[in-house]
């Protein structure tokens, strides 16, 4: 095992998104088990630092893997179909429409009830949404075409966000 290695292989993960979660975090106690630095305490300073950027390496490698929007983007990064999301805003115009019902609907709903509705509907979008995306990737292997709902789903997310928030700040 390398420091360079992919996410997946440093964690002895397969390639896929639908990762059982709970070996996900296992594989990491694991490794930390192995690379933490109070394990080399006894060492020199360069066996120290070594075991940090291991330690660093694998929490890094853990928290992508974990988050499903990141570990999708990521793998789609691997097979060469980047997401680009900070150049690449260009989405149909079907669901663009949809994002902006949404916020208007947002933007207009006045009491907390309108809101959770919202919220609801937003999870059973984007429950969806996941559901397509680790078809297109675990099973169809369409990369690019994951990329892009990738992007889609980054836009949901911020709206779902905006959504938490607004119920928050009814709150206090």
């Amino acid at each position: 095992m390398r420091l360079d290695s992919d996410d997946f292989e440093l964690l002895g993960l397969p390639r896929l998104y639908a990762l059982d979660p709970h070996e996900l975090d296992e594989r990491r106690r694991a490794l930390q088990a192995e690379v933490h630095p109070d394990r080399h305490d006894a060492g020199d300073s360069v066996a120290q630092r070594v075991a940090m950027q291991w330690a660093v390496r694998v929490n890094e490698a853990h928290a992508r893997l974990k988050d499903p929007l990141q570990r999708a983007a990521y793998l789609c990064e691997l097979t060469g179909s980047a997401i680009r999301a900070e150049d690449n805003t260009a989405m149909p115009a079907e669901f663009l429409q949809k994002q902006m019902a949404w916020r208007e609907a947002l933007d207009e709903a006045s009491d907390r009830s309108a809101i959770e509705a919202l919220r609801r509907e937003l999870g059973l979008e984007r429950e969806a949404a996941y559901a397509r995306l680790a078809q297109a990737i675990d099973e169809a292997h369409d990369y690019a075409g994951a990329a892009d709902q990738t992007r889609a789903l980054m836009f949901t997310e911020r709206l779902a966000a905006d959504v938490d928030d607004r119920l928050l700040a009814m709150e206090a």
